[in-house]
């Protein structure tokens, strides 16, 4: 067990705007080695963490079917993007000197092992950082349900939303300077007012399951570590307040 914690197995789901920094496309290397930083200062205290990383900073899939791509093709290829940004967040743990394993839902044997939920879970048992990549290996299905979905597989006990701003609020806080953040909120209350947290079908699998999760900011050093231990850095949905 991981002493100081309130979690010890994660799912951390990235978007893969959140790799680019400041660059507007592909992979800013200074961001992964700061993410990689963090992330093994948890991994050594025996916090066992799995990563699903999104794909738009290369491409995305509901971008490419609006510019009039067959929808099913445009998903593979975000897929895709996903195993890159994958093995570049695997390159920067092994610079950190943390032992990872990319498990992907398309096979491709060169580069990446093929999902198991059992070899998973046994991967974080061993203290491996754990990257899921290629989604669900379906099209249709956005990373957001694949953070989901594999949280509840590997039997985790919070799931991590890190986006670019400290938590929920009732309306956009950059337009708008009178938002009011939550500490705490159910899914129902995400989906009553359309708060755009995650696509419904990964909030229907957290609310249905009694998956609580996390949303930060992955901007402010220190926060994943914040987090876990249970302090106040975001905000925390939970399946019913009060």
């Amino acid at each position: 067990m991981a002493e100081g914690y309130k979690y010890h197995r994660v799912l951390l789901k990235l978007s893969g705007e959140a790799l680019m920094g400041d660059a507007g496309y592909g992979i800013d290397p200074k961001v992964v080695d700061s993410l990689a930083g963090q992330i093994a200062e948890v991994v050594n205290d025996g916090v066992q963490l799995a990563v699903v990383v999104g794909g738009g900073n290369i491409f995305r899939g509901l971008a490419g079917s609006a510019s009039g791509m067959d929808r099913a093709q445009a998903d593979y290829i975000g897929m895709l993007a996903t195993c890159m940004n994958a093995l570049a967040l695997q390159d920067g743990f092994q610079r950190a000197g943390v032992e990872s394993r990319v498990m992907s839902a398309i096979e491709m044997k060169q580069v990446a092992e093929t999902y198991i939920r059992g070899r998973a879970i046994r991967h974080l048992e061993k203290g491996r950082v754990t990257i899921f990549a290629a989604g669900t290996g379906s099209p249709y299905c956005t990373t957001d349900t694949t953070a989901a979905l594999r949280a509840l597989e590997i039997n985790a006990e919070c799931l991590m939303k890190a986006t670019k701003v400290d938590g929920i609020y009732d309306s956009d806080p950059v337009t708008n300077s009178d938002a009011v953040r939550f500490d705490t909120i159910s899914y129902k209350d995400i989906l009553a007012n359309d708060l755009h947290v995650m696509d419904s079908t990964a909030t229907g699998y957290c609310m249905d399951n009694g998956m609580p999760m996390i949303v930060f900011d992955l901007m402010v050093p220190g926060n994943i570590k914040a987090a876990l231990q249970g302090k106040n850095v975001g905000t925390t949905v939970v399946s019913s307040v009060g």
